[in-house]
C-alpha cells in the first residue's frame, strides 16, 4: 500500500510506523525476531501477576491495545480470558487470528489506530494492556494522552491498565546514547514535530521507525493526566528480563505501569 502524504497520515502515526503496519513482511516474520526476546515474557509474566484473575461467573473482557501476532493476548484468552486484540495492522492481525485458533482459543479482533479507538464502547472491558513499548510508538505527547484517555473511557471502574513503555536514561547504556540524547535534545529546542525522547531509527528494512522513550516523571503524568490511578511503577533491568528493587542503582531500561480506573 502506498504510503498517504504527512497530513493524511492517521493522527499519532508516524511515516515509519504506517510502513511498519501495512508490510505483511513484517508480520510474516514477527515470531523469529520476537522468540529471543525476553521482555516479551517478562511483559507477560508481570501482566497475569498483576491482573485479578479471570471471573468465575462473568467474563473478564481485555483489550491487547498494540495485539500484534497475539504475543500475549493468545496466552491469555488460554488462561480464560476474553480478550480483544486491537492493532492497525490487518497483517498481524491476520497472523494472530490464526494462531488463536491453532492453539484452540477464541479471540476477537478490531483493526484501529489506538489515538483513534472511538469504536469501543464506554466501560466496555474489564482491564486494558499496553505492553512491549507499543505506547512509544504513537507520535506526539498529545496523541499519546488522548490514546490514555480513551484507555480511562473504555475501562470499567475498578479496571486496571498495565502498560510498559521504554526509558529515555537507558539510552546511556548504549554505543552512541550520550549522542542521541544530545540530538534530541537540540531537535526538540529547534523543530515542533519532535519532541525529547523521540528516535527515528533503521528497522528490518525501514528507514524511518518511530518509538518515543520516556523519562519516570513523563510517564507518571500521562497516566495521571488520564485520570488513571498509579498503584505501581515497576522499574526493569536493561535487558528487558526481571525486575529491579526499588534501590537497585542501575539505570532502567524500561517501566511496567499498573493504574486502575477509579
Amino acid at each position: 500500500m502506498v504510503r498517504p502524504p504527512l497530513w493524511q497520515l492517521p493522527p499519532g502515526v508516524s511515516p515509519g510506523t504506517w510502513d511498519y503496519t501495512h508490510q505483511p513482511a513484517i508480520a510474516d516474520g514477527y515470531d523469529a525476531v520476537l522468540r529471543d526476546t525476553p521482555l516479551v515474557q517478562l511483559d507477560l509474566r508481570l501482566t497475569r501477576r498483576h491482573l485479578p484473575p479471570p471471573g468465575q461467573e462473568a467474563t473478564t473482557v481485555i483489550a491487547d491495545l498494540g495485539c500484534g501476532n497475539g504475543r500475549s493476548a493468545i496466552p491469555l484468552a488460554a488462561d480464560g480470558y476474553r480478550v480483544l486484540g486491537i492493532d492497525l495492522s490487518q497483517s498481524m492481525l491476520r497472523r494472530a487470528r490464526a494462531a488463536a485458533a491453532e492453539a484452540g482459543v477464541e479471540m476477537d479482533v478490531l483493526r484501529a489506530n489506538l489515538v483513534q479507538l472511538e469504536a469501543v464502547a464506554d466501560a466496555s472491558v474489564d482491564h486494558a494492556i499496553c505492553l512491549f513499548s507499543t505506547l512509544g510508538m504513537i507520535r506526539g505527547r498529545k496523541n499519546r494522552r488522548r490514546f490514555l484517555a480513551h484507555c480511562h473511557r473504555i475501562l470499567r471502574p475498578g479496571g486496571r491498565l498495565l502498560v510498559h513503555a521504554h526509558h529515555r536514561r537507558a539510552w546511556l547504556r548504549h554505543p552512541g546514547g550520550l549522542k542521541r540524547l544530545a540530538t534530541s535534545l537540540w531537535y526538540r529546542l529547534r523543530r515542533t514535530d519532535h519532541e525529547f525522547g523521540d528516535w527515528v531509527y533503521a528497522y528490518r528494512g525501514l528507514s524511518d521507525m518511530f518509538l518515543h522513550s520516556f523519562s519516570r516523571g513523563e510517564l507518571k503524568a500521562d497516566v495521571r493526566h488520564a485520570g488513571l490511578r498509579i498503584d505501581h511503577l515497576l522499574r526493569l533491568d536493561i535487558r528487558g528480563e526481571r525486575v529491579l528493587s526499588r534501590f537497585a542503582p542501575e539505570i532502567a531500561g524500561g517501566f511496567f505501569v499498573v493504574a486502575s480506573k477509579r
